[in-house]
């Protein structure tokens, strides 16, 4: 039988008068006086279900507590069920009974049965009650976020430039496979582009990491007219196969987008790495592959050299 409400626990109960138990104390008061909070929560747990059999849950209180401790101590579950076995202080803080013991599966379950809906509800209950006590007004929010893997890496002007290489090279094998075979000329400079890229990385010469650097963008440039005679030919590719036309006006659209970019490319290295300028940062471009349009960076970056 599920509960909203915790049960009193007894005077002799107390949280420590640490830094951490004077805390927990704060946090305990306001739960106490914000009984709306709970509502949601017990929701989420009972559902359509019936409340007046079955086993003794815990209680929507104890779940809101729980969670909150998970959070501000940064506490696994496993850690958590170890801490809540045996720590007075803790156990008051979440008002459990003396024979409850919950397991990490079981502090899991609950906690993992709230909705983004019922934090809403929980974070706005806080909020008004904070503006009602005149601790705070609300009107300035911090968003917490969590990195994310993406395929935006470190930039470099010389990474840089090997992916707007490694792609237009690409596009341009792709054509070559459509039928009947387009007549523009192509050069895989792939393997030799990445040599220079390592020797970059490793060279701790200026003068070796310019040498290189120029033959980069020799062959950017060499790719480059690659790119740009294959559009006027896929442009006016003609074939039996519906198919093959259609894809070769998907590989001009993306040739085009590549070759506008590679050449940005080009002029930002040769700016920055050859003529040692120094390019806005409203005018950078950090990644080859953020989105349809090119990724430009507010910010200054340091120097192999990144873009």
């Amino acid at each position: 039988m599920r509960q909203k409400r915790s049960p009193q626990l007894s005077v002799f109960h107390a949280l420590a008068s640490t830094e951490i138990g004077q805390e927990l104390a704060a946090i305990s008061l306001v739960i106490d006086e914000t009984p709306e909070m709970l509502d949601p929560i017990y929701h989420d747990l009972v559902g359509q279900r019936k409340t007046d059999n079955g086993r003794t849950g815990m209680s929507a209180e104890q779940v809101l507590r729980c969670a909150i401790l998970k959070q501000y101590r940064n506490l696994t579950y496993e850690e958590m069920a170890f801490h809540l076995s045996d720590s007075v202080p803790l156990r008051t803080f979440t008002r459990l009974e003396r024979r409850q013991r919950p397991s990490a599966s079981t502090l899991q379950e609950n906690i993992k049965s709230l909705s983004e809906q019922t934090w809403e509800a929980v974070n706005k209950a806080i909020i008004t009650h904070a503006a009602k006590v005149g601790v705070e007004k609300g009107r300035t929010v911090r968003i917490d976020s969590t990195a994310v893997g993406c395929d935006v890496h470190y930039p470099t002007d010389s990474t840089l430039l090997q992916d707007a290489i490694g792609v237009i090279t690409r596009l341009l094998i792709e054509g070559k496979a459509l039928f009947p075979t387009p007549s523009y000329s192509l050069c895989d400079h792939r393997r030799v582009v990445k040599k220079r890229v390592l020797k970059i990385k490793d060279s701790r010469k200026e003068t070796a990491r310019k040498a290189c650097y120029k033959d980069l963008l020799d062959i950017a440039e060499l790719v480059w007219g690659y790119g740009e005679s294959a559009v006027a030919v896929l442009a006016g590719f003609e074939s039996p196969d519906r198919e093959q036309i259609i894809h070769s006006r998907m590989l001009v659209e993306e040739l085009e987008r590549a070759l506008g970019l590679l050449s940005r490319i080009i002029d930002q290295t040769r700016r920055r790495v050859i003529n040692g300028e120094k390019v806005p940062a409203s005018e950078k471009i950090v990644s080859f592959f953020a989105g349809k349009r090119p990724m430009v960076t507010r910010f200054s970056l340091p120097v192999d050299k990144p873009a």
